[in-house]
């Protein structure tokens, strides 16, 4: 049984050969460490930095040469995502970049006031300063049912050639027109306020970004691959963003409009939302979600009230706590390794992996515990 055939199994609640393992990112520091050398491969702030000097082919060539060493040293690993940022798709190759002014070693700003900074617990290069971010208005007439332009076939050269490579053998994740959920208009506070202020914009907003996102699929869905992987949070470690209600009435018709039309090219549609999500699990298996993953114990998702009450509607994805990974000794990942399989692998319908990713920070002691531990409980 090779690892499509595994995965496809898990996702329809059969019990495979062995649990499948997915990541929904290793990050560049793990990666650096199994490939003995540099990478721009899931490195944010380097990726970032390099495109914004138009080295955008040095990226490209990086992103596709070690995606494919990388599963290939990594042949236990069953899913290959290449959805994740910093991964697969490009700017096109004749793009020019916005080029931000330096300010400092950690600081960039643009020309509009926009000010960025490196993050070094995450890896990434964030806003922090909007100057519009309070004063810009949001009107019914600024979201138009407009066609959008196809993409340049240039920004899938990694994506394609990954495919080609473990096409029929790796449970492959790629590309789509885009996850639409929770939309924040003008960022997280801003966009909250929206929904009660603002709401028939935000469902304005909602609408045509669904609009848009079914036309762009038939473009970014790739001929080989075998699913997409979502990934916008919604909610904290106390529950969700907005109330069950609001979820319900702004973002589950969405959502559910999104995975039909995603699911009408064939592809399955699994979904990673860190945080509690407790109120919302049954609107998870109502939207069509093939499988949750990022499933945050450290949040209050209890695995065994998971298993107990989802694992025969919604195929559970993760068990190994990210914080654990970072902070964490070998033998804390190997009680996380063991409690996952004792709870969540029988009668199938489990993929084994994080809470999150292979975040930045993870020792790498750690990462081969999780190897190891998996690798002795894994079979059926």
């Amino acid at each position: 049984m090779n690892s499509r055939e595994r995965v496809l199994l898990a996702l329809e609640h059969k019990i495979p050969d062995r649990v499948p393992w997915g990541e929904y990112a290793i990050d560049y520091d793990t990666v650096e460490k199994i490939l003995g050398h540099e990478t721009y491969l899931r490195a944010k702030a380097k990726t970032q930095i390099a495109l914004w000097e138009g080295r955008r082919d040095e990226v490209a060539q990086s992103w596709r040469e070690d995606l494919i060493e990388l599963y290939k040293k990594l042949d236990f690993i069953d899913i290959i995502n290449l959805g994740a940022m910093c991964t697969a798709v490009l700017p096109p190759k004749d793009y020019e970049p916005e080029r931000p002014k330096r300010i400092d070693e950690n600081t960039w700003e643009f020309k509009d006031g926009r000010v960025y900074k490196y993050s070094p617990i995450t890896g990434d290069i964030t806003l922090v300063y909007d100057p519009k971010k309070w004063t810009r208005e949001f009107k019914l007439e600024d979201f138009k049912y407009e066609d959008p332009t196809p993409p340049d076939e240039s920004q899938f050269e990694v994506v394609d050639a990954v495919i080609k490579e473990f096409r029929g053998r790796k449970f492959i994740l790629g590309p789509d027109g885009g996850e639409v959920s929770l939309i924040l208009l003008g960022g997280m506070e801003r966009g909250l306020i929206e929904y009660v202020t603002n709401p028939e914009v935000v469902k304005r907003a909602i609408d045509v970004a669904v609009y848009r996102a079914n036309k762009l699929d038939k473009y970014y869905i790739r001929e080989g691959q075998d699913g997409v992987l979502w990934g916008t949070d919604f909610a904290s470690n106390k529950g969700p963003f907005i109330s069950p209600k609001m979820f319900k009435e702004f973002c589950l018709p969405a959502i559910k409009e999104r995975v039909k039309n995603v699911k009408s090219f064939g592809m399955k549609v699994l979904k990673h939302a860190c945080g509690n999500n407790t109120q919302l699990m049954d609107m998870f298996v109502e939207a069509g979600y093939d499988a949750y993953q990022s499933i945050q114990e450290t949040a209050g998702m209890d695995l065994k009230w998971l298993k107990e009450n989802y694992g025969d509607k919604i195929t559970l994805w993760g068990g190994v706590n990210v914080e654990n990974l970072v902070s964490g000794t070998p033998d804390d990942i190997r009680k996380d390794v063991r409690k996952a399989m004792e709870i969540l692998k029988p009668n199938g319908g489990y993929i084994f992996g994080t809470s999150h990713t292979i975040a930045v920070g993870t020792k790498y002691e750690n990462f081969m515990a999780m190897v190891d531990e998996y690798l002795k409980l894994c079979e059926y």
